[in-house]
């Protein structure tokens, strides 16, 4: 075998269909458009097009607003947390914080931060650090003989 002998297998190769080249080619005339219409011209592009009627997306109201910089938390309620620490993935005699959940594998990225919630029950005393609890999951963990660490409010600055 030879470089210049080297080819491709038959048929590994399709050249692409010349459209609008006579009737003869079988895509002559309208190039496989069809006929007649906005459709059979290029660049044209109707998706919500609804021929005249008003189209669905105008005709139902808008509502609702999504703040664009809103934080997204990781929410872990204390059932989960409770079944880190009897089986042995978390270790309740220390300050419990987001890398120690992280790598308990209660979730695989903390988002914006921690939120504490309180479906289930804890029955260990432990001490968390979150970046946010509701106040059913505070009461809960205290009730257990714990602390629910969150970070500062900020202040407003009176002017």
């Amino acid at each position: 075998m030879r470089l210049n002998e080297i080819a491709d297998n038959p048929g590994a190769r399709k050249r692409r269909m010349r459209v609008g080249r006579g009737i003869g080619s079988g895509k002559g005339k309208t190039a496989g458009r069809g006929v007649k219409g906005q459709k059979s011209r290029t660049g044209v592009a109707i998706k919500g097009f609804e021929g005249g009627q008003m189209p669905l997306y105008r005709r139902i109201p808008k509502r609702g607003f999504r703040p664009p910089h809103q934080k997204r938390w990781q929410e872990v309620n204390l059932g989960a947390l409770q079944k880190a620490i009897d089986d042995n993935r978390l270790d309740a005699g220390k300050p419990i914080d987001a890398a120690a959940m992280q790598a308990a594998g209660l979730f695989k990225n903390a988002l914006d931060g921690v939120r504490l919630l309180g479906k289930g029950e804890i029955k260990t005393k432990i001490e968390v650090t979150v970046a946010g609890a509701s106040a059913s999951a505070i009461a809960a963990v205290e009730k257990a003989g714990g602390t629910v660490q969150l970070p500062p409010k900020p202040v407003a600055e009176a002017a």
